[in-house]
């Protein structure tokens, strides 16, 4: 990687060097693409025997694959991760009644309303790794630094951007000038590439907050992740190496902007007496809570994914509830995408790298689409406490765990082997779950029974 401040003809800019960002350009730079990299701060090293890093992502099959192309794998495995084979869900709320299905439920070890997935009946290894984000981000500017068709501008940021019908031109904060055939925003959810390109976004806040902390806990390292769907929110936990023979974990609190603010103020002993008070009885013994922050959920889908010789990847261009963790493996699907799309033209001196972005719309949007309304699905139905939808709910649950192809399905899903059905609509979703009984019906069985002479509406 060659450091540089002075404007040089390029092939694509790319800006943002996040995980996403630096994904994309060092694939770009490996197929030949003369690239510059644009980006605020470099990462930190990762330090020997550190503390985990407080913000950590679930890397699925598919996007290890990627990794393991690009040359930065091999910089993560040396460095550290935790396999996970295992996945449960259940939901936490108590019905005024138990569910009873008797024909259903011929063994104790698993309650109806709990769905186990376990990598092994798939003939797999693990579903995939939890990796700090500084971890991955670090071995993948590693790489990036062996790649001579990567220049790097940092620290700099984007200052404007002038397009045409031949080129575009960008000005950095440092004035330096670069002109090149595409510019790529990797830039987050508040993406000033987006913001210059005039490309508009649908946004909508949700009412929870999420809290993330990194605790240590007794007992040796787990290898399964759980999430637990409670009235306020679902509460996880994800499981992180031992560094010096201590294991750690992150953990993830749903809840209102009231209790979220609650929580961070507490001391740390109190915080983790509240945390093993609120969390299901299987989390470890914790033994410390030196990290916790917080951070609004919002969902985000850019109006379009490029406009002219400008386009947009990972979170510049969609966001989604991280209830299940997917968000880093939507944005490496974008950069697999495209990377695709330019491949063939990487040889072709004039070729317009512009005619691929259409597709690369056609492609990306609905699928992050798909993602943003499944999310939705687990969100509202989970945080609604409405008796029918606790029902409804546990009776999928109950399903799900009963019917072997659907469990196949989720699971190769979660792996990132699979996908949703492209023509699979939120209301298709919504029809494939069980009927809920209907109010009356749940009345009538919560009261005793006698006669009654007359209706009331």
């Amino acid at each position: 990687m060659q450091e540089s401040a002075t404007a040089a003809p390029f092939d694509i800019v790319v800006v943002g060097a996040g995980m996403v960002g630096a994904a994309l350009a060092l694939g770009l730079g490996r197929q030949g693409w003369r690239v510059a990299l644009v980006e605020r701060a470099a990462p930190a090293p990762v330090e020997p025997g550190s503390q985990p890093d407080l913000r950590v992502s679930a890397i699925n099959t598919h996007s290890e694959k990627l990794l393991r192309s690009l040359g930065a794998w091999q910089g993560i495995e040396q460095c550290r991760l935790t396999p996970f084979d295992r996945l449960c869900v259940w939901d936490a709320t108590e019905l005024p009644f138990p569910p009873r299905a008797p024909a259903l439920s011929r063994s104790q070890d698993t309650p109806l309303n709990e769905v186990r997935f376990d990598a092994r009946a798939l003939g797999q290894g693990q579903f995939g790794h939890i990796v700090e984000n500084g971890v991955t981000q670090w071995a993948l500017w590693s790489a990036i630094r062996t790649e001579p068709a990567v220049t790097c501008f940092c620290p700099d940021g984007l200052a404007t951007i002038s397009d045409s019908e031949t080129d575009v031109e960008v000005t950095l904060d440092s004035d330096s000038r670069l002109r090149a055939r595409l510019v790529i925003g990797a830039d987050g959810a508040t993406s000033k590439v987006r913001s210059l390109a005039g490309i508009g976004v649908y946004r909508e806040q949700y009412e929870q907050q999420a809290l993330v902390a990194t605790v240590s806990h007794a007992g040796p390292p787990q290898t399964v992740t759980w999430q637990a769907f409670h009235p306020s929110g679902p509460r996880a936990y994800l499981p992180l190496p031992a560094i010096d023979g201590q294991s750690w974990a992150s953990l993830v609190w749903y809840d209102s902007p009231e209790r979220i603010a609650e929580l961070k103020l507490l001391s740390e002993a109190d915080f983790i007496q509240a945390i093993q008070t609120g969390f299901p009885r299987r989390l470890p013994r914790l033994t410390a809570a030196p990290a916790r922050a917080s951070f609004p959920l919002a969902k985000m889908q850019a109006n379009n994914y490029y406009k002219g010789r400008v386009a947009l990847i990972g979170d510049a261009a969609h966001t989604i509830n991280p209830l299940a963790g997917l968000g880093v493996n939507l944005g490496f699907q974008d950069v697999d995408c495209l990377l695709g799309l330019l491949e063939p033209l990487a040889e072709q001196p004039n070729a317009d790298p512009t005619h691929v972005l259409m597709r690369y719309q056609n492609q990306r949007r609905p699928a992050a689409q798909q993602m943003i309304w499944l999310m939705d699905l687990f969100y509202y139905s989970f945080s609604n406490s409405r008796l029918p939808v606790q029902l409804a709910r546990n009776l999928g649950l109950l399903a799900a765990q009963r019917l072997p192809m659907a469990k196949q399905l989720v699971a190769r899903y979660a792996m990132g082997v699979s996908t949703v059905p492209r023509s699979l609509s939120p209301m298709e979703l919504i029809s494939h779950l069980p009927r809920p009984p209907s109010p009356s019906a749940v009345l009538t069985r919560l009261r005793p029974r006698k006669p009654r002479a007359t209706s009331h509406h």
